[in-house]
């Protein structure tokens, strides 16, 4: 059995983190001990690294319940799986793709003409005052 905090410890997931999993019904409630502090067992272990690798992968709270339906229904399809997996990777794609876009431009902006030298003729501070000056849309 795990406290709280050596729940916490064990996964990396902060204690008020575990408690809102549990509100939200991510992870079961846990027993009590006659002092009223709440203890997990090898079960909740799993669930709480479940949810925290789906969360470093970047699903949502509301994917990972369905994920977890999913999972406590093992005679389900797959099929449901792996439309969240794809439209969390057409997330991430977009994401990329738009922090490129992101460094195209700042590349081009630091690597701008400096006129004089002075903050009054700087390019960076002009880009940043008008989108007229981006190359593209970002």
């Amino acid at each position: 059995m795990f406290s709280i905090g050596a729940l916490s410890r064990e996964t990396g997931v902060k204690v008020p983190t575990i408690r809102y999993y549990e509100e939200r019904g991510l992870i079961d409630a846990p027993l009590r001990t006659a002092g009223n502090q709440r203890r997990y067992g090898h079960a909740e272990l799993e669930r709480l690294g479940f949810i925290k690798h789906a969360r470093d992968l970047g699903f949502s709270i509301e994917a990972i319940e369905a994920l977890i339906d999913l999972q406590d229904h093992p005679d389900r399809s797959c099929t449901s799986a792996n439309e969240i997996a794809a439209k969390q990777l057409v997330a991430v794609q977009e994401k990329i793709a738009r922090l490129k876009r992101l460094e195209e431009e700042l590349q081009r902006i630091t690597h701008g003409p400096c006129g004089d030298g002075s903050s009054a003729d700087c390019y960076v501070l002009a880009s940043l005052a008008s989108h007229k000056h981006c190359k593209g849309e970002h």
